[in-house]
């Protein structure tokens, strides 16, 4: 697939300034050589193989490329979930079924697959660890015996002081960090388009991402607004769904008759919270 061809998928259905600026060959070995260990020097080595299919299964990976014999995969995140090592079943399958389209399956001779790898590259307001191992068996609905089929994703926590070594030999991966956090703390004190504009005009003043801002800063304006308003949405909707299973248990412990002193203590309510509880149980 052509630079052209993958940065046209990548802007129509998922624009990211880290999909955005890995989609750069340069900036991707720059990267595998940072996890690796190795010191390939030619880009042309990269078998980048993105998902390019518009939308598959709602969404889209970010970067998967081939080389050493190992199918890579990587996404970045700002917003923690469990079910990245799911996502990455999706993902990789769909690549598998790519790589192995004209392979005999049925045949008695095996069939050689790249080993597939996925990291996730962590860059939200959470409090994560610095190292996090997330498994498909996570998921299941039965934990009592050994599972056929396992998926583990290795999660990076790249802000703050979190995995220096790996940003310093990835400066590309370190700036973007950089960028990131310096986003995040804008938006706290003004509006997202003017945390925006500071946030790209101060990351170029001080070189962080300079070339690709000063080539791309409409496109990363854009990109970091979206992006941090998808990251509040979320945050949003699981506060949101942490207060009503507060109010779930108020209810069900206004049922079994537990003193209001008690409830409002044990779940952290007011007792104007109390009471409209109390009020929803009465009309049902």
């Amino acid at each position: 697939m052509t630079n052209e061809k993958m940065t046209h998928v990548n802007r129509t259905y998922k624009s990211t300034v880290f999909t955005m600026l890995f989609e750069d060959r340069n900036n991707l070995l720059e990267l595998y050589n940072a996890m690796s260990g190795k010191h390939y020097t030619d880009p042309a080595l990269l078998e980048i193989n993105t998902l390019e299919n518009a939308i598959y299964m709602s969404i889209k990976n970010d970067v998967s490329f081939i080389i050493d014999g190992r199918l890579s995969l990587y996404e970045h995140q700002s917003t923690y979930s469990p079910n990245l090592p799911l996502r990455f079943l999706f993902y990789v399958s769909h690549l598998y079924a790519g790589i192995t389209n004209s392979a005999n399956l049925y045949g008695t001779k095996p069939v050689d697959i790249p080993a597939p790898e996925f990291v996730i590259f962590y860059n939200g307001a959470d409090e994560m660890p610095e190292h996090k191992i997330l498994k498909l068996s996570d998921l299941y609905t039965v934990h009592d015996r050994e599972c056929g089929l396992e998926v583990k994703a290795k999660m990076l926590n790249i802000c703050g002081d979190n995995n220096k070594a790996l940003k310093r030999a990835c400066r590309t991966l370190g700036e973007y960090a950089s960028f990131c956090e310096k986003m995040r703390s804008y938006a706290r004190i003004m509006s997202i388009e003017d945390a925006a504009d500071q946030t790209i005009d101060e990351c170029i003043r001080e070189g962080i991402l300079e070339e690709f801002l000063r080539k791309h800063k409409v496109e990363a304006k854009s990109m970091s607004i979206f992006e941090y308003d998808q990251e509040k949405h979320l945050r949003m909707e699981r506060e949101e769904a942490r207060v009503e299973a507060v109010k779930d248990v108020a209810k069900r412990m206004l049922l079994q008759e537990f003193p209001d002193e008690q409830i409002i203590k044990l779940c952290g309510i007011s007792s104007d919270d109390l009471e409209k509880c109390r009020k929803s149980l009465e009309l049902q």
